[in-house]
């Protein structure tokens, strides 16, 4: 990896300021999903086995440059407190005097989680006196934040310009090993799934794997457009008619290349929904290869499809999977997400990464979140490194 490591620096007696991603959902004062938490374990650990002092800047929610009690990282220190198994001091403050003083009187080992870093105005617009007050909590900074290390803020690409050394923690590390190396240089088969609602979010991603994958499998709402692309009628589902020739370029690229790109041969059709309520009217599969009649809209992928993408699944070597397969969350639209999370699952042969957003929300409501060989942390941060985009949080960190 060209970017320094936690790993190549001495940590010894050091207080270093660790970007973390914290932003976890929270009910009723707890954290509903530990994953971001515990993937944030290891570089913490390594430096308080190392002799180090963990001093932790994190953003919850959009605050919008204010203090908000309902977007406060209090009951986050109190969850990560749990994991790590000893103390976490909270600090109702990241910058400023007693931000500083807090800091000061740590002792070696000790973890400390500072206040939410986007109470402050300056940190979404990356500003220098706000990311020079970051940098005087430390000695060191390390990134391991993935899933804002796509975003130029003072917390992750600022506070590196003026804290050195400035290095990647365990997490991005594995996140560039797992989203660039693995699939740069995939075992064949690589089979790609993807999902969610819209083409024209993903197609940067889609012409890029298309370039990588030997097979593309297409689920979600994005299915119907790439249907509209073929002269399909698509009934009441959701799609996008204006992104109908970006679907056809891809179609044509994915011929030329070679890459066997699956659409659904069969939908699960409702004729009415409620996501709020989480419940759908009339429900019926759709006869493979068939339009979807006007009236009806497509919510999952059907039977036959989800056969024809557990078989590709089955023989795959490297599975990169990003996006639903349909409206998982509503418990008569999931099975064709699930199913597809278990085949993921059940492959032991494979490189199974999922590749952020709903897509680790689904394969961890499956039950299979540790069956699999990487969940990403990041959702708009890995699309972008798929996208090959370069990541400022990353590219701000010192090269080896």
């Amino acid at each position: 990896m060209a970017t320094k490591t936690i790993e190549d620096i001495d940590l010894q007696g050091k207080k270093a300021v660790i970007r973390v991603d914290f932003n976890v959902p929270l009910k009723d004062g707890e954290v509903t999903d530990k994953t971001r938490i515990l993937g944030a374990l290891p570089t913490i650990k390594h430096v308080v086995a190392s002799g180090g002092t963990a001093i932790l800047l994190s953003h919850l929610g959009r605050p919008k440059g204010e203090a908000n009690p309902k977007f406060s990282l209090a009951p986050v220190a109190k969850a990560l407190s749990i994991e790590l198994g000893q103390p976490v001091i909270f600090v109702p403050e990241s910058r400023g005097e007693a931000a500083e003083k807090a800091v000061a009187a740590l002792a070696p080992g000790s973890v400390a989680l500072l206040e939410n870093v986007r109470f402050h105005p300056g940190e979404e617009k990356n500003d220098a006196a706000l990311a020079q007050d970051f940098a005087k909590l430390g000695d060191l900074y390390i990134n391991d934040a993935f899933g804002t290390a796509h975003r130029a803020h003072a917390s992750t690409a600022g506070i590196a310009q003026y804290l050195k050394p400035a290095v990647a923690g365990f997490l991005i590390g594995k996140e560039l090993a797992f989203l660039g190396d693995k699939t740069d240089n995939a075992e064949r088969p690589f089979v790609v799934i993807l999902g969610g609602a819209k083409v024209s979010d993903k197609i940067t991603v889609i012409n890029r794997l298309l370039e990588k994958a030997d097979t593309i499998l297409i689920g979600g709402a994005m299915a119907y457009t790439f249907a509209l692309a073929l002269g399909k009628k698509v009934g009441d589902s959701l799609s996008e008619p204006d992104a109908v020739d970006t679907a056809k370029a891809a179609l044509e690229k994915a011929k030329e290349r070679g890459v066997k790109f699956l659409l659904p041969v069969d939908n699960l059709i409702v004729d009415s929904l409620d996501f709020g309520a989480g419940t759908v009217g009339n429900a019926k599969i759709s006869e493979p290869g068939a339009d979807i009649p006007d009236g009806w809209e497509g919510v999952d992928i059907g039977p036959e499809t989800t056969e024809l993408f557990k078989a590709e699944i089955a023989d795959a070597k490297t599975i990169l999977w990003n996006g639903p397969m349909g409206i998982f969350e509503i418990e008569a639209c999931s099975k064709g997400t699930f199913a597809l999370a278990d085949a993921v699952a059940s492959n032991k042969s494979a490189i199974s990464i999922i590749g952020g957003g709903d897509s680790v929300k689904a394969v961890n409501q499956a039950g299979y979140g540790d069956q699999v060989s990487f969940i990403s942390t990041g959702g708009g941060a890995s699309l972008e490194f798929l996208e090959g985009k370069t990541l400022p949080g990353v590219a701000a960190l010192d090269s080896k």
